[in-house]
């Protein structure tokens, strides 16, 4: 997986990642209720700050750390990116500089990009007594025929056998004695809709669909997802999308 993250520095794959369903804003007021004082945000592997640039005024500073400058730089051009209380550090959350201690340590669909035996107990020692690291993601729901299609072809072009969705890599982290579980939440369901040419700049925005990933397979895969869209004579792609939180503390 982490070498599946060298995708991101690339500058088309962090411009398609605008392509991705936002967090409702019920995460955020999750996050809100977990923070504890100071109402300093960790936000690492914040990618073009889909967190970092959402978190209500209550939060003091943000610092975003991310290992790839093509994202930080999409980021900080995006509404919000230049807010003065949000701290864009280049570098990896193993051993970027940081400013504890954190009343949040956020991990929005990036901690399968770490390695746990460095970043966990970094993260242990940078949280603020009594404060919590946040796993985070987004879990999309999908209607109609097409999308068992659309799914056949992504796992025949897709170079990993299993994804592992975020809430199955906490439960494994958690059995393994990495973290400690406190608590779950998800999100009501959020209706999201978006055009085919969307839903395909989408999927390129995943590492292992990106053409970076896909090489010279990419047209030929964009060709059978348009098939497929053409079969059921699909212009929109209607999805529901719920936030997921996971909240653990550390060994």
């Amino acid at each position: 997986m982490i070498e599946l993250g060298r995708v991101w520095a690339d500058d088309e794959a962090a411009a398609l990642y605008a392509y991705r369903a936002p967090y409702p804003h019920g995460v955020f007021d999750i996050l809100e209720r977990l923070a504890v004082e100071p109402r300093v945000v960790l936000d690492a592997g914040a990618g073009t700050g889909a967190l970092a640039r959402n978190f209500p005024p209550t939060f003091t500073r943000i610092d975003a750390v991310d290992p790839s400058a093509a994202m930080i730089a999409r980021g900080r051009a995006l509404p919000g990116g230049d807010e003065p209380r949000i701290h864009w550090i280049l570098g990896r959350a193993e051993d970027a500089h940081l400013s504890p201690p954190y009343g949040l340590i956020t991990v929005g669909a990036s901690l399968h990009w770490m390695r746990p035996d460095e970043v966990l107990p970094r993260f242990r020692d940078a949280l603020a007594p009594g404060a919590y690291l946040a796993v985070l993601d987004t879990e999309t729901t999908h209607s109609g025929e097409w999308h068992p299609q659309i799914v056949d072809v992504i796992r025949r072009y897709s170079p990993l056998e299993h994804h592992l969705e975020t809430h199955e890599m906490v439960a494994r982290d958690a059995a393994q004695g990495l973290i400690r579980l406190v608590g779950e939440e998800r999100t009501a369901p959020v209706p999201f809709g978006r055009s085919v040419d969307d839903y395909l700049r989408l999927l390129g925005s995943t590492s292992t669909l990106s053409r970076v990933s896909l090489g010279s397979r990419a047209d030929a895969f964009e060709s059978e997802c348009r098939e497929v869209f053409a079969r059921y004579e699909l212009r929109q792609i209607r999805s529901s999308v719920v936030g997921y939180v996971a909240w653990v503390t550390l060994p």
